[in-house]
């Protein structure tokens, strides 16, 4: 949807849950959703004003799994009334009256996501304020995963362990550059040799790493703090290990490529698990399984959308330098199987 016609859909819907007369200004497309998540604030007076972030389906597709935006709020609301960050769900529906679509609004956050690398906030950090930021994450991730299931029905039945590993085979087949993904079925035969036989079961939020924690920016008068986990679209019911075993991948440097666009880090698996472990309170089996399967699908993963980059289907160039760790990723996720 354009942002000039958003604009004009806001006004009656702002209306309606307002209850009253109300003026909608700063409607903006929101990075990082390829322009279906936006920003807007309402005036209720000249000194009185509040500010949104509204979502809503990717623009002709199916809604369902990712794009069906109503999952995301099924996770939210199961969060309500625990000490998970999040944002809370102020509205939202499958009337399709106002935008035509599921949408949900939530209110929008003052911060910035968890960024790392040469020049962003985070990497100025001291050492014992980046851990205390990880105790704040994995504590959160720990909170996520305590949440009842049965809170969520909506998110329908468990993923089988087995189906985490073999629902990325039709991805392999259409990954571009497969002889960076040579050790793809030796990787694939451990796993499902593997799997774990009693993990923890319930909601997880299936993209769980730096981009998607928000916190509030420091200052001299506070360090950073954890406001929100957002972008739950990935979210559903399984294996909850899945989300500590992707954000150790993403920090994880036997898993990457050295030298040029060597990807930044932020704390190490072995403290980001000690962290989860201390939070979930008690020892936790099978993690290294979980890092290896990550490892494997964030490969995977990698080549595909490197094959729709190249096929100009979703023009992306950092998949190319991404590409270089494909054959790493593997080859640390059959390491880490022993």
């Amino acid at each position: 949807m354009k942002v000039d016609e958003l604009a004009i859909r806001l006004v009656p819907f702002c209306g309606a849950k307002y209850g009253r007369d109300v003026r909608v200004f700063d409607v903006h497309t929101m990075p990082g959703h390829a322009g279906f998540s936006y920003g807007f604030s309402v005036a209720m007076d000249p000194n009185e004003a509040e500010s949104w972030f509204i979502r809503l389906p990717p623009p002709n597709v199916n809604w369902r799994g990712t794009a069906d935006v109503l999952r995301q709020v099924a996770a939210l609301n199961a969060l309500e009334g625990t000490e998970v960050p999040h944002c809370p769900v102020r509205w939202s529906g499958d009337d399709l009256e106002w935008f035509g679509c599921p949408y949900f609004v939530v209110p929008k956050l003052d911060g910035d996501v968890l960024r790392l690398g040469p020049g962003e906030w985070a990497s100025a950090l001291a050492e014992d304020v980046q851990l205390a930021m990880g105790r704040q994450v994995m504590s959160a991730l720990a909170g996520i995963h305590k949440v009842d299931p049965a809170r969520a029905p909506y998110l329908g039945e468990p993923v089988p362990f087995h189906e985490d590993v073999e629902r990325w085979d039709r991805f392999y087949e259409r990954a571009a550059d497969p002889e960076c993904l040579a050790r793809v079925p030796d990787c694939r035969r451990r796993l499902l040799e593997t799997l774990p036989a009693d993990a923890p079961v319930g909601i997880y939020h299936g993209d769980f790493q730096t981009s998607n924690l928000f916190f509030a920016l420091p200052s001299p008068q506070r360090p950073p703090e954890l406001l929100a986990v957002i972008d739950w679209e990935l979210t559903g019911i399984g294996a909850t290990l899945n989300d500590v075993g992707w954000i150790c991948t993403f920090s994880d440097r036997q898993a990457w490529a050295k030298g040029t666009g060597e990807r930044p880090m932020f704390l190490d698996p072995e403290t980001l698990m000690a962290l989860y472990v201390d939070a979930y309170g008690g020892p936790l089996p099978d993690l290294n399984w979980f890092r290896a399967l990550a490892a494997y699908k964030f490969a995977i993963i990698t080549g595909f959308n490197l094959s729709l980059h190249r096929r100009g289907k979703r023009v992306d160039p950092s998949w190319e330098v991404t590409r270089n760790s494909m054959a790493p990723l593997i080859d640390r996720a059959l390491a880490l199987l022993g």
